[in-house]
């Protein structure tokens, strides 16, 4: 397989041709009733999205899927008449409108792959996988989707309001070229789960190994990545970097990190990550310095520079995860669609590579990590 394939301009084409579509299209029938949704993967995460699912009026949580069963019996509690499943197959078999996603990092590559067979809408937790054979075999099944289906990926930052606006900033030349960006994730990791048996170790704190969440580079700071490739409007050709495990000793993933990626047109990003709890102090951002002002974004939200003018700032105050599960069940069930694993996979990839390019101690490129 050739890395042209994942060229911005092929995505970009075939993303257009799953994503304009009438809602005329077989969506009547949902267009006045609830969109039901399979919960694969009862953890943290998914309990957490899929309360937010069922939040909105238009969505109900009908079935639901773990290998525990404490993890069962908590959905059971929350979801009460909906159906359990213990085998993710069994869930997608059923009559459920649209699956959400929330398993392990280094699963996700089947099951968005069975889902996508499935015919179902989705929503999948990010990243794509965790190594490059994951990010294309869910960049392959993505290109086969069922056109009247929703694929979403849970990039929150896409979706948010004060994100979007900073993007129509950028892009709409009036701060002229991006020549330079600083993105950062200093902040906690996860907690260590404890109480289980030994035999369970590994999927209870998948996180904490490389080889089922793809460290901290391609779980968590895929984040920021995918920002930066979205402002650039496509991804870096190289990187070089280096991480350690200094201060959390659990697993084998990096608790902080530092990377330079380079684009074609020689745009540097500087990027540097940590989970050290930092107590008091976080700095979870994006930084956009252009030829006349700089844009500054994050979660918490945004701040524009321009020469001789005010700052514009805009404060977020609600958790962006929300915009873009509600931008989901909306488009779902009015057919306004969209097939985000396109760029998710790329996304992912970018992560990829540099991880590679930490582990080994020597530049990373694009084509050799997407064709390894």
């Amino acid at each position: 397989m050739k890395s042209e394939q994942l060229s911005r301009r092929s995505l970009l084409k075939t993303s257009a041709a799953a994503t304009i579509m009438s809602a005329s299209t077989a969506f009547g029938y949902q267009a006045n009733s609830a969109l039901t949704i399979g919960l694969i993967g009862c953890g943290g995460r998914g309990m957490y999205v899929s309360g937010i699912f069922a939040k909105n009026e238009f969505a109900r949580v009908s079935a639901y899927c773990d290998i525990y069963q404490d993890k069962l019996d908590g959905a059971a509690k929350k979801y009460s008449g909906a159906k359990a499943f213990t085998k993710f197959q069994d869930l997608l078999a059923s009559d459920v409108d649209a699956v959400l996603i929330a398993t392990p990092a280094f699963l996700h590559p089947e099951h968005f792959e069975a889902a996508v067979k499935s015919r179902k809408h989705i929503f999948l937790e990010k990243p794509a996988g965790v190594d490059a054979q994951g990010c294309r075999r869910v960049l392959a099944a993505a290109k086969k989707a069922d056109p009247t289906k929703r694929i979403s990926m849970d990039f929150q930052q896409r979706y948010g309001k004060d994100y979007r606006h900073a993007y129509e900033v950028v892009k709409s030349g009036e701060l002229g070229a991006i020549k330079q960006i600083r993105a950062a994730w200093m902040g906690g990791g996860p907690a260590i789960k404890t109480g289980h048996a030994e035999s369970e170790e590994k999927i209870r704190n998948w996180f904490f190994y490389r080889e089922l969440s793809g460290d901290i580079l391609i779980e968590q700071d895929c984040h920021n990545i995918d920002v930066v490739n979205w402002f650039m409007g496509k991804h870096p050709v190289k990187v070089s970097g280096y991480g350690s495990q200094v201060q959390r000793h659990k697993g084998n993933i990096y608790d902080n990190l530092s990377l330079s990626f380079q684009f074609d047109d020689g745009v540097i990003c500087s990027y540097a990550a940590n989970q050290f709890g930092n107590p008091g102090w976080q700095d979870i951002s994006e930084s956009f310095i252009c030829e006349q002002g700089v844009v500054n974004t994050s979660r918490k939200g945004i701040k524009i520079y321009r020469p001789g003018k005010d700052v514009e700032e805009a404060v977020t105050k609600h958790d962006i995860t929300e915009d873009n599960v509600n931008q989901f069940i909306e488009g779902a069930r009015t057919g306004k669609l969209e097939n985000a694993a396109l760029w998710g996979a790329e996304s992912t990839m970018t992560a990829v590579m540099a991880l590679q390019a930490c582990t080994s101690g020597k530049e990373a490129t694009w084509e050799k990590v997407y064709n390894s």
